[in-house]
């Protein structure tokens, strides 16, 4: 198990950037929905993709991302973004599906 943690981490600290450094950058509520609307589901499920192609299917990857951004709603949210955590992690979960179908392809 601790093996296939350390697979996952260069994926993780993507992740974990998607989700703690563009908060950093909102200054508005316009801004706030591009980001969160766009830009960081973009960026999840480009992660995912590439996991996806270079190490197959791992649904643990789409656990990991609604634990890694749990903790961004009491940091830079509030309650009402709930709701984007599990379509994270159902982004991650079909970006790693789709970059699975090549895996091992070249």
């Amino acid at each position: 198990m601790k093996q296939k943690w350390a697979l996952l981490a260069p994926y993780l600290a993507l992740l974990a950037a998607d989700f703690y450094l563009p908060p950093l950058w909102m200054k508005d509520s316009g801004g706030a929905m591009i980001l969160m609307l766009c830009v960081m589901p973009f960026l999840a499920f480009a992660a995912a993709l590439a996991h996806g192609m270079r190490r197959g299917f791992d649904p643990l990857l789409a656990g990991a991302a609604l634990v890694l951004f749990a903790p961004t709603i009491w940091l830079y949210y509030n309650t009402t973004a709930w709701p984007y955590a599990p379509v994270y992690a159902a982004l991650v979960l079909a970006g790693d599906g789709l970059g699975s179908l090549f895996h091992g392809k070249k």
